[in-house]
């Protein structure tokens, strides 16, 4: 991992993202920044259910990962911290923190089984997908959005698989904190994503 993008990613606030022009499984990212704000609080089980729900679902599908995936893994992995710190005294916290291991463990094996096949050189930077080149449409227009999709190549290849390449290096980012984390309970899951990564 170069220095600039850890230093992008651990820098990297919710507000920098134009999710509204980020591709999802189902549309555009336009309310992940609501999404990630339920996560954080960690205050209601069913609010953050659903939250995480809806956050899963639109970063992967069938192993495909969208454009707004990497950088939803740089939120959830911050939250992923958050829920450790927490997680003794909140039982919420201790849901989350589970089942964020176990997304991105998965999110992790994406990213390896799409590094085993051909495919190009990711962009040179993460902050290279948010050029304004590779940046979907100010409004959203489902039918607009649907005829993009039919054509050949909707996403060039080098920043398709920035997808998967990028969304690995949010989560090695904070390699070190999982190395870190002395939460006996969870150290099988840690284990899992640290092996992916």
């Amino acid at each position: 991992m170069t220095e600039e993008n850890k230093t992008y990613i651990m820098n990297l606030t919710v507000a920098d993202v134009p999710w509204h022009r980020l591709t999802t499984a189902y549309g555009r990212g336009t309310d992940f920044p609501t999404y990630f704000k339920t996560l954080w609080e960690m205050d209601d089980l069913d609010a953050v259910k659903s939250a995480l729900y809806e956050l899963t679902t639109n970063m992967e599908h069938q192993s495909t990962l969208w454009h707004a995936t990497p950088f939803g893994m740089v939120f959830l992995t911050r939250i992923l911290m958050e829920a450790f710190e927490k997680e003794e005294a909140n039982c919420v916290a201790h849901f989350l923190a589970d089942e964020l291991l176990d997304f991105m463990t998965f999110i992790l094996q994406c990213f390896h089984d799409g590094d085993e096949m051909e495919h190009a050189d990711p962009l040179p930077f993460f902050s290279d997908m948010l050029k304004e080149e590779y940046l979907w449409s100010e409004e959203y227009d489902e039918e607009e959005d649907e005829m993009r999709y039919e054509e050949d190549e909707v996403f060039p290849d080098d920043l398709f698989y920035s997808f998967y390449y990028y969304s690995w290096q949010a989560v090695l980012a904070y390699k070190d904190k999982l190395e870190q984390c002395q939460l006996v309970e969870y150290a099988p899951k840690i284990a899992k994503v640290l092996v992916e990564l």
